[in-house]
């Protein structure tokens, strides 16, 4: 049927800051749906508290809402505009939550409004663990044996009944919060008191655990008229009993026999059109017998779910968009595949490459806690890559990760010992595929792998024959001595010329340099969702060795930015959120955008984001391979973090260009040492301050600046092992251990300044003018991150005369460090005393939330100034006027128990909401300025 003319205007609730569970992959979802009905022409309204996210940018809705994810704000909504339809499934569990508390109080009953995309009564039931149980054996699919408990006692009886070993499932929680197994008699009583307390009703599912047994998710679209569409079916590597989200994950599935596939879509096809009537999008998780083949429904989620994001990168198919035109009134027989533009909705994508999901943990950022993966959810980011082959996408995920691997080992990290990789291999942790790997290249047997992790024999052997590669690979001495044929096998299977120089012990560059001299290059593969069976358009490719290149370079001038790779703590969505903007200036500006990136929760690689997508490792190789084929302009890498400014030097030393500050001027912002030097000869104030190469040094700097002293790193992110010492032992330890894990790095000691007020300001310089886009005061003092900090705009406690120094020293770094584009620096002030702690050549975590507080498009102004396109003269800048910006970090500590909660110089937020008030009387200000006070007098 078609659109349903009566709704004419749309709410989309967002799904708030970022937590572990609930990451940006629905600001993904979110974004796309806007833009979807507002292609229909219905106006959208957006509420979000999450001021990172272009979700909550004026680009992507009619009007948006910058406030708490409550009733009240709902309520607050709906009497301001006029609503008709409101559509929850794009926001996740907390967008979801909050509609049903709405229908609850009668908001939606009040205000006439109607729930399109979902249906409550769905939602219920596969919340409801007992009745979601009961409606799949009415149906006639299997479950594991389970009961409901919602007492201690009831929980005992079931332990009894099903018996050992158990999960124990906490109703209504999001990413497996609360839930773990169970192996043991003496290990249930607290477990199930830990599930219990977790879930908001008091209830858990105690259920037969089927470790070992091998894990599948659908991804399936529904219309009006019950057609149902599969989208993607995803493998995970790892068995049962490991939270999906903490899954390697592979599409499309590897090992499935397709009597087994089959019976699969058979279920997921019968168990969505059980679930109620609604239109949209579903996610199927399947368990299935390695041995037998039998089949179980683990769990459903009646809405765009976290997997959606991945599933609409891996196909090309936009889930979220088309959800959006089925929840008013479309059918899927009468919309237009995204892609091809002449094939239908209704079309099932076909794929004809593999690609490959990793997860991104952070558990240094989380000192004492659990590296054992299980039922909770615990990794902070997820890359995505796409191959030919297996192991040419697993390979390439590796490199995305931004953790300085090559690939899948083979580059000077493997482990030795036997004893501690085989404990490794049992108990699954972060770094267990590399173990595999590590076991393999041992001798261990492929059995005695597959005994202990349960990981299906096939992925072991394709493991396994990397191992051969490179067992035949040693035998050569000389990159000139490997033939074509082999060069090209080991590029095919995904090994990067780092790689193959560390297992020879030569130079990556004389690697590099054999293979351009055979050819053997890169070629460009489209992701078009039908195998090429219909002629594409879209923009979206991947690399691979194959002979024909189907990526054409047009003969316009065009840009590249470099994106920011998985989230983790401390480079998290805001950087997406600033490419974005940067790949809408660059369109606006005449040229043609390119964005490399390889994050498949994010908006920057939608397929229609940029003019041209490469799905790629934001890695040396592959970045200069893209730069080789397009021969754009110039490279962006103000916009994408630490992650792309780290790839500016060798930019720099290969004679690209970089748009914006050049790579000396940001080098010498970013080394710490040459930075305060730069201080000193401007006589700018500075914390007194130390380089060392070793203990002895360090200790040395201590002693000339006097205890406390700030140890840190230098190149780091989000405050990585930054500590405060008081005394020679504790820094002697700290140092020693910065040796240990960030070898060939310098230490930098400052003195701390305590008690000191922490403030910073972001500012655009075009070389000429510097504007102050906003100047925040943080609520807690010197000594906590940044990120962790909340922060108020403008300033509220300090001097007229402090925030004029700052202004006046922000104004004179920005040329003297030839700044053309973005610059944020961070200040200490004590006792009235400007001080400089840090400046960072490039857009920061605050600009977004900047850009939502005052209303002014600053990133799309800095790009054009980058580029040298516009100055800053020529831009009426207005920022919106009256009250106070809060911004406010939001921690996941539910997810790692046993951590250190006190914050300190390392970053450990997973995101941040925004709140505003209208004057320091407000009893939320009050309340914050009352926390900073005790952490004063502590």
């Amino acid at each position: 049927m078609p659109k349903d003319p009566s709704i004419q205007s749309v709410l989309i609730i967002g799904s708030g800051p970022i937590i572990i569970g609930q990451a940006c992959e629905f600001d993904y979802s979110g974004s796309q749906a806007s833009r979807s009905l507002r292609e229909e022409g219905i106006r959208v309204t957006l509420i979000n508290d999450n001021p990172a996210t272009i979700m909550t940018d004026p680009v992507t809705a009619d009007k948006v809402y910058l406030l708490p994810l409550t009733v009240e704000s709902i309520v607050q909504v709906l009497e301001e505009q006029e609503i008709d339809a409101v559509l929850p499934t794009m926001g996740g569990q907390t967008a979801l939550n909050l509609a049903i508390e709405a229908g609850k109080q009668g908001v939606w009953e009040k205000y006439n409004i109607r729930l399109i995309g979902v249906d409550l009564n769905a939602i219920e039931l596969t919340e409801n663990r007992e009745a979601f149980r009961q409606h799949m054996i009415d149906i006639g699919l299997s479950v594991a044996p389970s009961r409901i408990a919602n007492s201690f006692l009831e929980g005992k009886e079931a332990a009894q009944e099903i018996g050992f070993p158990l999960v124990i499932r906490p109703s209504y929680t999001l990413g497996g919060t609360g839930g773990g197994f169970v192996h043991r008699e003496e290990q249930f009583d607290a477990a199930l008191r830990r599930g219990l307390s977790m879930s908001p009703t008091h209830e858990v599912l105690v259920e037969k655990a089927v470790l070992g047994w091998k894990e599948f998710e659908l991804e399936l679209l529904r219309d009006s008229k019950d057609n149902v569409v599969i989208i993607c079916t995803v493998e995970n590597l790892d068995p049962m009993g490991i939270h999906t989200g903490d899954s390697i994950t592979v599409a499309p599935a590897m090992t499935l026999s397709d009597t087994a596939y089959q019976q699969m879509r058979d279920e997921a096809i019968l168990a969505m059109r059980s679930l109620g009537n609604f239109a949209g999008g579903c996610n199927i998780q399947f368990a299935i017998d390695p041995e037998t083949e039998k089949l179980i429904v683990i769990e459903i989620n009646p809405r765009v779910s976290r997997s959606s994001a991945l599933a609409s990168k891996a196909t090309g198919y936009p889930i979220a968009k088309i959800a959006a035109k089925l929840a008013i009134g479309y059918s899927l027989d009468e919309l237009k595949n995204q892609i091809t533009k002449t094939t239908s909705a209704y079309f099932e994508p076909t794929l004809d490459y593999v690609i490959v999901k990793m997860p991104r943990w952070d558990f240094e950022k989380f000192q004492g806690s659990d590296h054992q993966l299980g039922l909770q959810m615990k990794s902070v980011g997820e890359v995505m890559a796409i191959g030919r082959t297996f192991m040419e996408a697993l390979q390439k995920a590796c490199q995305s990760l931004e953790n300085n691997r090559m690939g899948l080992g083979a580059d000077m990290k493997e482990w030795i010992r036997t004893a501690d990789i085989l404990e490794r291999l049992e108990k699954p942790s972060e770094d267990r595929i590399f173990r595999v790997k590590d076991a393999l290249r041992l001798g261990v047997p492929e059995k005695t792998i597959h005994k202990l992790t349960r990981i299906d024999p096939w992925f072991i052997r394709q493991i396994k024959t990397l191992v051969k590669m490179e067992q035949r690979l040693m035998r050569y001495n000389v990159p000139e001595d490997i033939e074509e044929g082999f060069f090209r096998e080991l590029k095919e299977a995904g090994y990067s010329d780092a790689q193959i120089a560390w297992l020879m012990r030569v130079e990556e560059q004389e690697v590099a340099r054999q293979r351009k001299k055979m050819g053997i290059r890169r070629t460009y593969k489209m992701v078009d969702t039908c195998a090429a069976e219909f002629e594409a358009q879209t923009p979206y490719f991947y690399s691979t060795f194959d002979k024909e290149n189907e990526s054409i370079p047009t003969d316009k001038k065009k840009i590249i930015v470099l994106g920011s790779g998985p989230n983790r703590i401390g480079q998290g969505i805001e950087f997406d959120y600033c490419c974005v903007h940067g790949l809408i200036a660059i369109k606006e500006a005449g040229y043609e955008s390119i964005m490399i990136n390889c994050n498949p929760e994010t908006v920057s690689t939608d397929f229609d984001m940029a003019d041209k997508l490469y799905f790629e490792p934001v890695f040396w190789e592959h970045l200069e391979e893209v730069l080789e084929l397009e021969k754009p302009e110039g490279v962006i890498v103000q916009l994408g973090g630490q992650t792309a400014l780290k790839l500016a030097q060798r930019l720099h030393e290969q004679g690209y260009k970089i748009i914006g500050t050049d790579f000396p001027s940001m080098d010498l912002a970013e080394d710490r040492g040459a930075f305060s030097n730069l201080l000193k000869e401007m006589d700018i104030p500075y914390p007194d301050y130390g380089v060392a190469r070793d203990a002895d040094e360090a200790l040395a700097v201590a002693r000339r600046t006097g205890y406390p002293v700030l140890v840190r790193p230098s190149y780091v992110l989000g405050g990585q092992r930054m500590r405060i010492v008081i005394n020679d032992a504790e820094l002697e330890r700290h140092v020693l251990s910065i040796f240990k894990h960030l070898p060939g790095n310098r230490v930098l000691i400052d003195h701390f300044l305590e008690r000191a007020k922490e403030a910073e300001i972001d500012a655009i310089c075009d070389g000429d003018e510097v504007h102050i886009m906003g100047i925040m005061e943080h609520i807690e003092p010197a000594g906590i991150h940044s990120g962790d900090s909340s922060a108020v705009l403008p300033t509220y406690s300090l001097s007229v005369e402090a925030v004029n120094t700052m202004v006046e020293y922000t104004e004179k770094l920005a040329k003297a460090l030839n700044i053309k584009g973005l610059i944020n620096i961070q200040f200490a002030i004590k006792d009235n005393k400007v001080y400089v702690i840090e400046a960072n050549p490039r857009a920061s975590r605050t600009t977004p939330f900047i850009a939502k507080a005052y209303q002014v498009p600053y990133l799309n102004i800095a790009t054009k100034v980058m580029m040298g396109t516009h100055k800053l003269k020529d831009f009426d800048i207005k920022p919106r006027p009256g009250g106070f910006a809060i911004k406010v970090p939001v921690f996941s500590f539910e997810k790692f128990p046993n951590v250190d909660k006190n914050l300190g110089p390392e970053m450990k937020s997973t995101g941040e909401a925004i709140r505003y008030i209208r004057d320091l009387s407000d009893p939320f200000f009050r309340e914050l300025d009352r926390q900073r006070y005790m952490y004063l007098t502590r």
